[in-house]
């Protein structure tokens, strides 16, 4: 049965590999960005930012809502300003409540509901330079289990938490070769992860087959958030 989806951040790379694999599968799936885009959604809306008043219309059933936005501010805790914190926030945690409540009732109008939030191996992992990222993605994983709890049994609400990924946004950590094979030796499987490994993980929440997980933060980060092997 084809089904409904709504990409919040639709013009990142982890969007785009996740709208494949459920396009293919025969899914509708409708982008939302604050950016252009040139991927083939199967509608596109662009806004100018994630705030409940310009969140375009939708009408019908939505049957799964991924929040993708995402920042990577990354510097020492003295250099940080009340102006980048709240930016951070603003963009990875709030937005995603404004983006749910936005599509609340459509999202009701499905039989098997589901969301998904974009949250970081930071929230739960002690990392210098991380504390801007950190704190925004630990208030968006206090809300994935707020939500799951408010809206249960009807919609499940999820997680995933990557560690880093081969994205633009990470780009500035693995443009180079040195950089890539640092990034990789401290990863526990020496490796940094792909935009499709994400995207499975994703498509995975979304589907029946996760009917019976809500409320959970799925670590997709190649154990580090919780090995430690030197």
């Amino acid at each position: 049965m084809s089904k409904t989806y709504l990409f919040a951040g639709a013009s990142s790379a982890m969007a785009e590999k996740t709208a494949i694999i459920l396009q293919n599968e025969g899914h509708k799936v409708i982008g939302i960005s604050t950016k252009e885009n040139a991927f083939p959604y199967d509608e596109f809306y662009q806004l100018d930012k994630y705030e409940s008043s310009l969140f375009p219309s939708i009408n019908g059933v939505i049957d799964g809502l991924v929040y993708f936005p995402g920042t990577i501010n990354l510097k020492p805790f003295h250099r940080f300003t009340a102006k980048e914190y709240v930016i951070d926030y603003e963009i990875n945690a709030l937005g995603a409540a404004l983006c749910v409540q936005s599509y609340y009732n459509q999202l009701k109008q499905s039989s098997n509901a589901s969301i998904v939030f974009i949250s970081s191996v930071a929230a739960q992992s002690g990392m210098p330079f991380h504390t801007s990222i950190a704190m925004a993605k630990g208030a968006l994983e206090g809300l994935t289990k707020s939500l799951a709890a408010e809206l249960a049994p009807n919609i499940r609400v999820n997680a995933i938490a990557p560690s880093l990924t081969q994205t633009p946004l990470a780009d500035r950590f693995i443009n180079t070769t040195e950089k890539m094979e640092a990034s990789q030796k401290r990863n526990p499987l020496k490796k940094v992860g792909t935009p499709e490994e994400l995207a499975e993980s994703i498509v995975f929440l979304l589907s029946e087959k996760a009917s019976w997980i809500t409320g959970q933060i799925l670590a997709v980060d190649g154990g580090m958030g919780t090995l430690k092997l030197n």
